[in-house]
């Protein structure tokens, strides 16, 4: 078993920024893919962007492309997503996820793991 916990969530006024963070512990040992998701209220989850272990390769949703920026520290086993220019659309709770696969995929089926999320909110 994994846990994952994101932090650094918060209210932030739009043209801010934020830098979440998700800390994985338990059984790491396997290399693993690592993305974010986030849900507003009365949406369905959707995907922001995806990490290969190496981090030679990442994806994100084209909303927020050139905006946001998702990175990884593998001894410290923990991912980012630095969140800047942010807008009002932006607010949501905002997950972190993992998956033993090898490819970064945005279909949240294919994850194993989920951490519990963390609120973001951009103010007009």
């Amino acid at each position: 078993q994994v846990q994952l916990v994101e932090s650094g969530g918060g209210l932030v006024q739009a043209g801010g920024s934020l830098r979440l963070s998700c800390a994985a512990s338990g059984r790491t040992f396997r290399t693993y893919t690592m993305g974010w998701f986030r849900q507003a209220p009365g949406k369905e989850r959707e995907f922001v962007a995806a990490i290969t272990w190496s981090s030679d390769w990442t994806s994100y949703a084209d909303s927020v492309k050139g905006r946001f920026t998702i990175s990884r520290d593998n001894a410290k086993n923990t991912m980012y997503l630095q969140m800047n220019m942010m807008k009002p659309e932006d607010t949501a709770v905002y997950y972190c996820a993992l998956s033993w696969g090898a490819t970064p995929t945005s279909q949240s089926y294919r994850y194993d793991g989920w951490g519990q999320g963390t609120q973001v909110t951009v103010s007009s």
